[in-house]
């Protein structure tokens, strides 16, 4: 596969890399126990996603010289498998209230807010416990394994996605600078992509001035994908995003557009992918797929 992957069309290892995920994710939710809990887990792992973090994973996996092709693939499923735990519990009402995930109803619409609550903190462990399988696959050091659940715990926890959630929650509309979203948005959504980069960085023993670059190009890579997730609440419609277009506003919430305009919003987004970008070429990680995925980070569409 790396021979392949670094030949691959972007398009191409997008939909290769959705393919394996959902694939691993479904052989994963097999295993589960059974019962109401189950089912849930099962249902919010199913979902249409773009599983995008896999993706980043895997790219500086390969971009760094790994090799193994199913350590990796699980690790990158573990990093979705708490991506999404934290859409079951941002879907819920009191969070976002939402009513469509990844094109169809969201969890605790299908099973109740309590179960839903449930499943998705049952998410969690399920992740480390896939992460800690794939990291005895890879034959990494004890120190780099735990480096790498160090990292993801502090992705998912109250420094990262939880605390970015409060934050946003807490912050509504009252939120009047863009250094003040930032900070919201590199704690909810920045933590967890910078994590999926350099987890596939240190899976792949990655030395330390390339860790440092990928972390860089993790953090403006974050930045990007969350000012275009902005940008496309306004423009995109609720069927091409798979969920709920439009709230943002409805809510009054505090987004780049809001802040900065639409115009603003593209070219504040445009020039965090070229310092993303920027990043690798420092530290001379010339990866085709790692620059192709910070363009992509700003053009796609859902």
């Amino acid at each position: 596969m790396k021979s392949v992957a670094l030949s691959y069309a972007l398009d191409d290892f997008l939909e290769y890399q959705r393919v394996s995920t959902n694939a691993l994710l479904e052989r994963i939710g097999a295993e589960l126990p059974g019962g109401t809990v189950s089912r849930a887990m099962q249902y919010a792992l199913q979902g249409d996603g773009k599983r995008l973090r896999p993706a980043f994973c895997v790219a500086a996996y390969w971009a760094l010289g790994g090799s193994n092709e199913l350590a990796i693939q699980r690790l990158a499923a573990a990093i979705e498998i708490l991506h999404t735990y934290s859409l079951v519990h941002d879907d819920l009402p009191c969070m976002d209230n939402d009513d469509v995930r990844r094109g169809r109803t969201t969890t605790h619409r299908v099973f109740g807010d309590g179960v839903a609550v449930v499943a998705g903190a049952a998410l969690i462990p399920l992740a480390f416990r896939v992460a800690g399988q794939a990291l005895g696959g890879l034959g990494l050091p004890q120190a780099a394994r735990q480096r790498v659940i160090t990292l993801l715990s502090e992705a998912a926890g109250a420094a990262g996605m939880v605390g970015g959630q409060l934050l946003d929650l807490q912050g509504g509309a009252h939120i009047t600078s863009v250094a003040e979203l930032e900070h919201i948005h590199g704690a909810k959504t920045g933590a967890l992509i910078e994590a999926a980069c350099v987890t596939g960085a240190l899976a792949a023993d990655a030395a330390s001035p390339q860790l440092a670059a990928v972390s860089t190009y993790a953090t403006h890579l974050g930045l990007a994908f969350q000012i275009t997730d902005d940008v496309l609440d306004e423009t995109a419609s609720s069927a091409q995003l798979g969920k709920t277009a439009g709230k943002d506003r409805h809510y009054a919430k505090a987004t780049y557009p809001a802040l900065l305009g639409l115009e603003g919003a593209r070219a504040r987004a445009s020039r965090e992918a070229g310092q993303a970008r920027q990043a690798l070429q420092s530290a001379g990680v010339n990866d085709k797929l790692l620059n192709e995925l910070a363009a992509f980070a700003i053009e796609r569409r859902r």
